[in-house]
Order: structure tokens, then C-alpha cells, then sequence
């Protein structure tokens, strides 16, 4: 049966759920999918994809998926170097196999690079010439700044010059190319912004009460067996630098396995790192969003879970 949410004359419907991890976010799409009773989820964070990660990546169980679709969990190999474009790929074809069933796809996440990735599309930048690659890296971030100041002002008078990340990549990309990071960006290409009707939800809970959940989570998490699951990826010799290996909890718990350090230490830096990672997804989802994105900053609990789904499926009814 197709969705009173989609007509022919108007814009297929895409709700989006974004905000820091531990945030509710997961179970806020879920409400959402079974109030709208055609709701289907789909996953925007980038360590939730990895089929190795089920408990690090706080990925949801099938209890808690609750019956609803969900899409893009678990479907990725740590051995796999999964990153924003191909995910982006990837969302696309699932929400367009939702519409096309008259489905609502419920977008959920907390990668911001992922959901702006889908939505305005990426810069089409070529290869960076290896060369040249390897040059810039090699400069002090001060020399690096001042070369940039002399080929694409704009970006230097704009960058941090203490950004060595950032510097370094509009510096490769100007003298590579010949054209500015800032001009590629504006060539973006792939999104799908302007062919769905986006209703948006960002999550900005009280910092208080997200630490502290955060703290809790992680506990759960390790009495859950998340030294073993990390003990079982690390067993496989992967290469240190994909993104599985990286993610927050494989590194504090291989220093344990190591034993460099005591279980109760390695979660008490796994949530550390857990802490700060939410702190910058918060600025993220703060300022980078456009300002009309509605923001919610109370703290939830499954009364208002249920209450702000209500209101979600009243917007997409409107939209």
C-alpha cells in the first residue's frame, strides 16, 4: 500500500534524525518508524556499519530494532575501508527502494560527513598528484600556511594555522589541481537535497546528562563482552590505520590485551574518548546544520521519545 506521506505531485518524504552518540537517536527512529506504521531506518554513522563492531559501535540489537526494517548496520567487512562517498551510494539506492515500496526512510546518525555527503553531494576533486601529496605533508604547518596564503587567500585567511589537517588539504588540492578546495566544492555533485522532502531532527541534549550517559552505556557495553568482540577483530591482524581498527574502544582495549593496562582502566579511557567524541559531534550538530533544522535540547526519556515522534510524523504529514 503506498504511503499517504508520498503523492505524485510532491516530493518523496525523508526524515532525518541526527545528533552526538548516546543521544537517543536510535530509539527516537524507531518510535517514529512504528507510529508512522511504514517507517523504515536507515543507518548514518559510520562505525554502526561494520559487521565487527555490534557492541562498540553501540549498534542496535534486534530487540531494540523492534520489528522495524532496519538498513546499512552490520553490512560492511573491518577489513573494509568504508568511507562517505560509498555509503552515500549506498543510502541512495536504499531510500530510493523505500519510496518505490512507499516506504518513509528514516535516516539515523551521528557522522556528520556521511549526512551532508547524501544530501549536497561530494566535491568532485580528482587524485591528488602522489608528489605532491607527499611535498605538502612534508611541511611545517607554518611553511604549508604561508604557501597557501600565496595560491588561495580566501582559504588561508579562513583556516586555523595551527590546522595542519586542513591547511595540508587545500594546499594539495590547489597546487594539483589549479583550482581551489573552495571552487571544487561549489561543483558539488550527487545530492539529493533537492529531489526529497527532508524533515530534520537534531538531538542536543543537556552536556551533563549526555556524559553521564555516555559513561553508562560503556559500562553496559563492556559487561556486555565488548573486550572480547575487540579481542576477536584484533585477532584477525588487520591493518592498524582502516577505520574499524581505529574506532573508539579497539585501541584503549588492545593496550589491556596488551597488558599495558587493567580492563577498569581501558574503560575508563574508552570513555574518555567516548566523551570527547560526543563534545565535537555536538559543536558539529550545533552550528553546521542549516539554522532552520530544528533542534531539541532536552534530555529524553520514553515519554517524550513517544512525544517528539508524534511530532515528527505531524511534520511529514505537513510537509
Amino acid at each position: 500500500m503506498a504511503s499517504p506521506l508520498i503523492s505524485s505531485a510532491s516530493k518523496p518524504p525523508l526524515a532525518l534524525i541526527a545528533g552526538p552518540t548516546a543521544s537517543g537517536k536510535s530509539a527516537l527512529a524507531v518510535a517514529l518508524a512504528k507510529t508512522l506504521e511504514n517507517g523504515t531506518v536507515v543507518n548514518a554513522d559510520a562505525s554502526q556499519v561494520y559487521a565487527d563492531l555490534a557492541i562498540l559501535s553501540a549498534r542496535p540489537a534486534p530487540k531494540e530494532m523492534a520489528g522495524v526494517p532496519h538498513h546499512l548496520f552490520g553490512h560492511v567487512d573491518a577489513a573494509d575501508a568504508h568511507n562517505a562517498a560509498r555509503w552515500a551510494e549506498e543510502a541512495r539506492a536504499v531510500i530510493a527502494a523505500a519510496h518505490a515500496a512507499g516506504d518513509v526512510p528514516i535516516l539515523v546518525g551521528g557522522t556528520g560527513l556521511y549526512l551532508r555527503t547524501l544530501l549536497y553531494g561530494i566535491a568532485p576533486v580528482p587524485e591528488i598528484d602522489p608528489a605532491i601529496r607527499d611535498a605538502v605533508r612534508a611541511m611545517a604547518v607554518a611553511e604549508a600556511h604561508a604557501a597557501l596564503a600565496q595560491t588561495d587567500p580566501a582559504a588561508a585567511s579562513r583556516l586555523n594555522p595551527a590546522d595542519r589537517t586542513r591547511i595540508a588539504r587545500a594546499l594539495e588540492v590547489v597546487q594539483s589541481t589549479g583550482r581551489t578546495l573552495a571552487d571544487w566544492q561549489q561543483a558539488r555533485e550527487g545530492g539529493i537535497a533537492d529531489a526529497i522532502a527532508l524533515t530534520p531532527l537534531i538531538l542536543l541534549p543537556p552536556r551533563d546528562w549526555l556524559r553521564d550517559r555516555c559513561d553508562r552505556r560503556l559500562e553496559q557495553m563492556f559487561a556486555m563482552g565488548a573486550i572480547d568482540e575487540a579481542a576477536a577483530l584484533l585477532a584477525r591482524g588487520l591493518d592498524p590505520d582502516l577505520p574499524a581498527m581505529r574506532a573508539i574502544g579497539v585501541p584503549q582495549i588492545a593496550r589491556h590485551l596488551a597488558g599495558e593496562i587493567t580492563g577498569a582502566e581501558a574503560l575508563v579511557l574508552t570513555q574518555a574518548a567516548t566523551r570527547q567524541y560526543a563534545k565535537r559531534q555536538f559543536t558539529w550538530f550545533r552550528h553546521q546544520p542549516p539554522a532552520g533544522w530544528p533542534r531539541h535540547e532536552e534530555s529524553l526519556s520514553v515519554y517524550n521519545i513517544d512525544e517528539l515522534a508524534i511530532i515528527l510524523r505531524n511534520r511529514l504529514l505537513t510537509r
